[in-house]
């Protein structure tokens, strides 16, 4: 496993983390400050300065993306697919535009949640069924700007409104499907947060394999948790054994950034410079 005790090269900044302290230019000059090397934005942030200023903020500061978040959100009633699918080739030319070298993809929940507007529905396996037709087109579209999507399984507390692909094993069967010949356009985000629990996890990380590991996150389970969206831990101050997790992908080949994404209403409260110190510093002892 690399050794992170010495310096921070191989740290990513989710700019989520710190997301209620500035708008992307000002995240970008404090990572600049602090030596933070990579980011990964929200397509939120970019928009709230311009895709335009946005790309050149990332160049003038010198730093490299580990990822572009998020699409997805695939699920909705027939009147908005064609929304879907618009917004998510979008997705792929600021991705584009600004470097990344992938997507991150939240799949999306029942079709009411994903998309305002749509008609209410109860059912899973439907929308299940959506993400997948919805991502075959978004992966045509993505194989021609040669840039890889990374499909996020997100914890099962989250399936009704935020994505109803739940574990790495579901993510991996859609990849396996959908790039049968493992070409390294499709595969999976993995963020401890949302997989720690998961009694398959370190046989789906195996199966994975190196050509389908695209982005890592990290963070921390706190217990008790006080709001499942936003009550995220710093690495350390939770119970997920992020070493372990880390070891695991690396042992296939994984050699990129660890990221780190928090949702904290009690870090989003705290200075940046705070928050991005402690960030450091628990990459290298914990993380």
């Amino acid at each position: 496993m690399r050794d992170f005790s010495s310096d921070h090269r191989w740290l990513s900044l989710n700019t989520a983390t710190v997301r209620k302290q500035g708008d992307l230019v000002q995240i970008i000059d404090a990572c600049a400050r602090h030596g933070i090397r990579v980011i990964d934005p929200w397509r939120d942030q970019v928009a709230a300065v311009g895709l335009d200023r946005a790309a050149r903020a990332v160049r003038d500061a010198g730093l490299d993306l580990s990822g572009y978040c998020r699409g997805g959100m695939f699920t909705s009633d027939a009147s908005h697919r064609g929304e879907v699918r618009d917004d998510n080739r979008r997705c792929v030319d600021e991705a584009k535009a600004l470097g990344a070298p992938c997507i991150v993809l939240v799949a999306g929940g029942l079709p009411q949640y994903s998309r305002p507007g749509s008609e209410a529905s109860k059912d899973i396996v439907a929308a299940r069924g959506q993400v997948e037709e919805a991502l075959a087109d978004m992966l045509d579209y993505a194989r021609q700007a040669k840039l890889p999507l990374a499909i996020e399984p997100l914890h099962p507390a989250y399936a009704a409104d935020r994505a109803c692909v739940n574990t790495t094993k579901q993510a991996l069967d859609i990849c396996d499907r959908l790039d049968p010949d493992r070409t390294g356009m499709l595969g999976v985000a993995l963020d401890v947060y949302h997989i720690w629990w998961d009694p398959e996890l370190m046989g789906q990380i195996a199966r994975a394999g190196k050509d389908r590991l695209l982005a890592f996150h990290v963070c921390d389970w706190l217990v008790p948790t006080k709001d499942i969206l936003n009550d995220r831990g710093m690495m350390g101050d939770g119970i997920i054994d992020i070493k372990s997790a880390r070891q695991a992908v690396e042992a296939q080949g994984y050699a990129g950034y660890s990221e780190i994404e928090i949702f904290s209403n009690d870090w989003w409260a705290k200075p940046i410079d705070e928050v991005l110190r402690t960030c450091i510093e628990r990459h290298r002892t914990v993380v």
